[in-house]
């Protein structure tokens, strides 16, 4: 079985649109969608119950006891059935295929790190020809290793409890971390351009302002955990 893991914390009006887009994915394995939420004071909690009763897949937990991304997932996590994981945000709009994609390339790695469409939902030409990308750009940007974003990760149970899961007290970056953490540990780590992902960006100025601001603090945070295996020092953002 794969277990979709969707941290969320106040995730109206764009959770629905996910919930969508999950429920109608084609895979030929069991799968479910295990939604945690994260302390939510908006509808969240009552359009998954609602969708829980349309699609049997879907199922909420409470996962406010801590909080933060990593700590939602982590709980998510716990209560998933399945030997492999996979990741979205709430906000964001899988794309048909996204969970069969994982699938096929979790097998051949324990770490698959998704692809980003950053048009379709930001109002933006897309490029000729079309090409997802990969965010973070944790390569370049660090000149380490490469990693992932959370908003379209997937890997095998086993590869995650070995790295010990998110690290919770970290509440940008923990996805950066964890990408790191697993192949330190010789896990293997791919790019997987089968498995598409819309992504959000963040609207107006205080959301842009605050993203870029929790990115540009992570940055040292991530130098102080990792210069001792190689990371450059000249960190200013995250991802």
């Amino acid at each position: 079985m794969i277990s979709v893991i969707v941290a969320v914390r106040n995730g109206m009006p764009w959770l629905e649109e996910q919930l969508r887009a999950l429920a109608e994915q084609q895979c030929n394995e069991p799968w479910e969608v295990v939604v945690a939420d994260n302390g939510s004071t908006d509808d969240s909690r009552l359009v998954v119950r609602e969708w829980a009763d349309r699609a049997h897949m879907i199922r909420l937990i409470d996962a406010s006891k801590v909080r933060g991304p990593g700590a939602a997932r982590n709980a998510g996590v716990r209560t998933a059935e399945g030997e492999l994981l996979a990741f979205c945000d709430a906000d964001d709009i899988v794309q048909p295929g996204w969970l069969a994609g994982h699938v096929l390339a979790l097998a051949d790695a324990e770490v698959a790190a998704g692809v980003f469409d950053v048009w379709s939902l930001n109002g933006r030409v897309p490029p000729s020809p079309p090409t997802p990308v990969i965010i973070p750009d944790a390569m370049s940007q660090f000149g380490f290793l490469p990693a992932g974003g959370s908003g379209n990760l997937a890997l095998r149970r086993h590869a995650f409890e070995d790295a010990g899961g998110f690290a919770e007290e970290m509440m940008t970056g923990e996805d950066i971390d964890l990408c790191w953490r697993l192949q330190l540990r010789g896990h293997r780590y791919v790019v997987n351009a089968d498995a598409v992902v819309a992504r959000r960006d963040q609207r107006g100025f205080k959301g842009v302002y605050t993203r870029f601001t929790a990115y540009g603090r992570c940055g040292p945070v991530l130098y102080r955990r990792y210069r001792a295996d190689g990371l450059r020092r000249d960190l200013t953002v995250a991802a």
